[in-house]
């Protein structure tokens, strides 16, 4: 009787390059999706065109980026990683591209949600990822594998996307509750494996410039106590997101993830992009951290820039830079940054800046919005011409 792993390699063999690994639709379909809800939500915001959403615009916006491009991300990254983890074949093929397309069907279901009712598209949306979370859980419990939690914070996801849709259909919650778990969990998920890969990545490159001196280690006791002080500031922040001590918890967390940062020696990466973006991307972490403390205990920053900051730089910062880094690596291609990368990395650390420092800038709010948003979509295109070709089409040495 054929057994799993030979159906698995046989459907590997025969499918299309698109869906011979995970990270080739999500990664492609998530950075296309996060271009069309940015020029959808400026033309919305400028009144060009009225979305037909059951979300109001702002809130549709947001909740594409946390849970369309970000959920595509995570679905992309989380089965590309799990062969790596468990040793066993990836997911590839028809059951790819069911899942691919319930993510999609999810996508268009809460753009139309105002024509075809907002309990349908809750239930595809909500629904990839409960899909997602019992798919990995499948591989991981098979392997006896210790990355179980990942797994679990993929079904948290899951309940925060329902809140939201919930909040969107009226239901007496507090308000952005779904949103701020939302955001609490992808930072919370950035901290965890960016703490794995960073320094990890970080050190086979200096050992390979023959760098002397010490090098970052493997995670230890302060990282594990920096995760557990940056819990319980989310954790505050969600459930007491005006009250005094969530701020001031949210600042000491800022502190802490700063020294965890600094740790990791990314200023000794600067001749190596690929790596040193890494260290930009999480830098983003501390700084909305603390900018978020302090909106709420000074009021002197806004509480959208400080979530700007988590999100444009932290969360796509962070994506961008595992997404080319991934892709290269996946199709047998060197892991160095190009001038399309380079010009990646930059425009959305400067889309992440313009946004942030918005409130402030000598020109009108919105266009300082228009500006940071022209650097996303510049970060984005740059991402679909250089990698777009090497995600659809076969690895250039033959392989799967």
């Amino acid at each position: 009787m054929t057994d799993g792993a030979s159906i698995r390699r046989a459907r590997l063999a025969a499918s299309p390059a698109l869906f011979r690994g995970s990270f080739r639709p999500f990664f492609l379909g998530g950075a296309l999706w996060a271009l069309v809800v940015l020029v959808l939500f400026i033309c919305a915001l400028s009144a060009t065109i009225t979305l037909p959403t059951a979300f109001d615009t702002i809130a549709w916006h947001r909740h594409e980026m946390l849970f369309g491009y970000l959920g595509a991300v995570i679905a992309g990254f989380l089965l590309t990683a799990i062969p790596n983890w468990t040793g066993r074949l990836p997911i590839a093929g028809a059951p790819l591209a069911a899942l691919a397309g319930l993510w999609l069907a999810g996508r268009i279901a809460i753009l139309c949600s105002a024509l075809v009712g907002a309990p349908l598209a809750a239930v595809l949306d909500v629904g990839f990822l409960l899909t997602l979370a019992l798919v990995a859980g499948r591989e991981v419990l098979a392997a006896h594998n210790r990355n179980l939690p990942v797994v679990g914070m993929v079904l948290l996801l899951a309940v925060a996307n329902g809140l939201d849709h919930a909040e969107a259909m009226g239901a007496p919650l507090p308000p952005g509750l779904g949103y701020r778990f939302a955001v609490s969990l992808i930072v919370m998920m950035i901290a965890l494996i960016g703490g794995r890969i960073i320094p990890s990545f970080t050190r086979n490159w200096l050992t390979k410039q023959g760098a002397a001196g010490s090098l970052p280690g493997q995670p230890g006791r302060f990282d594990v106590a920096a995760l557990a002080v940056t819990a319980l500031a989310l954790i505050g922040w969600v459930a007491a997101p005006d009250a005094a001590a969530s701020g001031y918890v949210l600042l000491f967390a800022g502190a802490v993830q700063v020294v965890r940062l600094v740790r990791w020696q990314g200023v000794r990466t600067a001749r190596e992009p690929i790596v040193l973006i890494l260290h930009i991307a999480y830098l983003w972490i501390p700084v909305g951290l603390s900018l978020l403390g302090l909106s709420i205990v000074t009021g002197i920053f806004q509480a959208s820039a400080a979530l700007h900051a988590l999100t444009v730089g932290a969360m796509a910062g962070m994506t961008l830079a595992v997404m080319t880094r991934a892709t290269r690596g996946h199709t047998g291609r060197d892991l160095t940054a190009g001038p399309l990368t380079i010009a990646v990395y930059v425009l959305i650390t400067l889309a992440a800046a313009i946004r942030v420092v918005a409130p402030i800038l000598p020109i009108s709010y919105l266009a300082a919005i228009h500006l940071a948003a022209a650097a996303w979509i510049g970060a984005f295109v740059a991402f679909v011409v250089a990698y777009g070709p090497m995600l659809v089409l076969a690895r250039p040495d033959g392989k799967p």
